[in-house]
C-alpha cells in the first residue's frame, strides 16, 4: 500500500488476454515497443502490488501492461478478485481480449504441433471449447476485442498500435554506425553503406592522426569529389526509407557506414549524416564501433 503522505501516481494499466494461439505474445511486443512496461504470465493476484510499485516509480513506470494467461477456473476466480482490489485502489484497467475463430486457432496450433494448454487428452477442438467458455465473461468486460482471425503479426501490431500508442511512438530512431570493413559488418544493420569510393586521409601524413570527428579529417572527407552529391541523394533517400519504416511499425532501423579501418571516411560520413537526417526531424544517434582500434 502506498505510505501516508508518499504521491500517488495515476497508472495506466492494460491487461492482455484472450484465447491462447489468438497473438497474446505479438500484442505484448507491440505494447513493449510502444513503451509500455510489459510483464507475461502474471499472477492475476500480483496485479494490484504491481500497481503499487509503478506508483511508487516516480512517474518511470507510468504505463504498465500484463498479460494474463486464464487456465483454470482457481486462476480466473483470482483475476475476479484482482479487478475487484483495483477498482477499490482507484484504478480502472483497460482489457484488451484476443480472439480468433475455431478453425484459424486450430490451424495455427496444428502448424507449430503444439497441444492446446487445456486439451489434454483429448482434442484441440475441445480444449478450444473449454477455453472459450471458461473466458466468456471475461470478454464481455473487454474494452477492446481483436479477432486475429484473417490477421498477420503486421496487421495485429498496426491494431494495437492505433490503440494503445501515441503520436511518439510511431516516430522512428536510426542508429548511425560507423565500421571498419576489415573488422567484419555489423550483424544488425538494416542498410548498408560503402564510403571507400573517397580518397583515404589515412595516406595524408598529417590528417593519419586524427579520426572523422576532428575538423580537419571532417573537412578534407566532406570537400573530395562526388561526396556532396552522395550526401544529398542519400539524405533523400533515407527521407523516403525512414517514412516506410514507419508506416509498417519499424521504430528502430540501423545504417551502417563503413570505410576499410572504421576510422576516417565512415566517422565523418555518419557524423554528417547523423546531423542531416536530424535537421529533417528524424531521431538519430550515432556510434563509432570501431574508432580507436588502430
Amino acid at each position: 500500500m502506498t505510505e501516508p503522505g508518499e504521491p500517488v501516481l495515476d497508472i495506466s494499466l492494460v491487461i492482455i488476454t484472450g484465447m491462447s494461439g489468438a497473438g497474446r505474445s505479438t500484442a505484448a511486443n507491440a505494447m513493449e515497443d510502444a513503451g509500455w512496461f510489459v510483464v507475461d504470465n502474471l499472477p492475476p493476484e500480483l496485479l494490484p502490488m504491481l500497481v503499487e510499485l509503478g506508483r511508487r516509480s516516480q512517474g518511470s513506470v507510468p504505463r504498465i501492461a500484463a498479460v494474463v494467461d486464464v487456465r483454470g477456473r482457481a486462476f480466473f476466480d483470482s483475476l475476479r478478485g484482482a479487478l475487484a482490489e483495483l477498482d477499490g485502489r482507484g484504478v480502472v484497467p483497460r482489457i484488451m481480449f484476443l480472439e480468433a475463430s475455431d478453425e484459424a486457432l486450430v490451424r495455427r496450433f496444428e502448424n507449430v504441433r503444439r497441444p492446446h494448454p487445456l486439451q489434454g487428452d483429448a482434442r484441440i477442438v475441445d480444449g478450444i471449447a473449454e477455453e472459450r467458455e471458461l473466458l466468456r465473461d471475461l470478454r464481455g468486460r473487454a474494452d477492446l476485442v481483436i479477432d486475429t482471425s484473417d490477421k498477420n503479426v503486421h496487421e495485429l501490431r498496426a491494431e494495437v498500435d492505433r490503440a494503445f500508442g501515441s503520436a511518439a511512438d510511431e516516430s522512428v530512431t536510426m542508429t548511425v554506425v560507423s565500421f571498419g570493413y576489415k573488422y567484419g559488418l555489423p550483424v544488425d544493420a538494416d542498410l548498408v553503406v560503402d564510403c571507400r569510393f573517397l580518397p583515404n586521409p589515412h595516406w595524408v601524413p598529417e590528417l593519419r592522426p586524427f579520426t572523422g570527428t576532428d575538423p580537419e579529417v571532417s573537412a578534407y572527407v566532406l570537400t573530395r569529389p562526388g561526396a556532396v552529391e552522395f550526401l544529398d541523394g542519400y539524405t533523400d533517400l533515407l527521407k523516403v526509407v525512414t517514412e516506410g519504416y514507419r508506416t509498417e511499425r519499424k521504430r528502430y532501423v540501423t545504417l551502417a557506414v563503413g570505410c576499410t579501418g572504421g576510422k576516417h571516411r565512415s566517422v565523418a560520413i555518419a557524423e554528417e549524416l547523423g546531423s542531416r537526417l536530424r535537421k529533417a526531424g528524424i531521431q538519430v544517434r550515432v556510434v563509432h564501433r570501431d574508432m580507436g582500434r588502430e
